[in-house]
């Protein structure tokens, strides 16, 4: 007999925006200022190649963030539900004040700097030092709202 996975309350790929991408093009340029004067060929190759590279890394260290009845993972990372104890969302000034002045040093972090929201999720565990996780999200009420039903 099979256990039937928990349904999914919530899930966001924290995908780079397009402007990563372009900023990230001008790598080429770049390498192509090195590479040209020893070979035009290995110039371009090179050019795309450091490209491309940078575009695997950006795509494959997205992190997603996932809610169900029982927990939430957020990238590598999981903890049980009953250990949350409030989740805040946070936008525009509020939350460049929690990414900055109002951090505290031993919160858990996932953030992207090309994600503005974050929300704010307090722990109820004595046992843990962390004593809460700040979390970049594009939709953050939809998350601490997941994170409190």
């Amino acid at each position: 007999m099979t256990s039937t996975p928990a349904p999914v309350l919530f899930r966001e790929r924290l995908w780079p925006s397009a402007w990563v991408f372009i900023v990230s093009a001008l790598v080429m340029p770049a390498s192509l200022l090195v590479f040209l004067p020893i070979s035009v060929p290995a110039g371009i190759v090179t050019a795309i190649g450091f490209y491309l590279a940078i575009v695997a890394g950006l795509v494959l260290t997205t992190p997603t963030i996932e809610v169900d009845d029982s927990r939430l993972r957020a990238g590598s990372a999981e903890i049980p539900r009953e250990l949350i104890a409030e989740a805040h969302p946070h936008r525009d000034e509020e939350a460049g004040a929690e990414r900055g002045p109002r951090l505290d040093a031993r919160a858990w972090l996932l953030l992207r700097g090309w994600i503005s929201p974050v929300v704010r999720i307090q722990l109820d565990d004595p046992s843990d030092p962390t004593p809460y996780w700040l979390v970049s999200s594009r939709r953050p009420e939809e998350l601490a709202a997941a994170l409190t039903r």
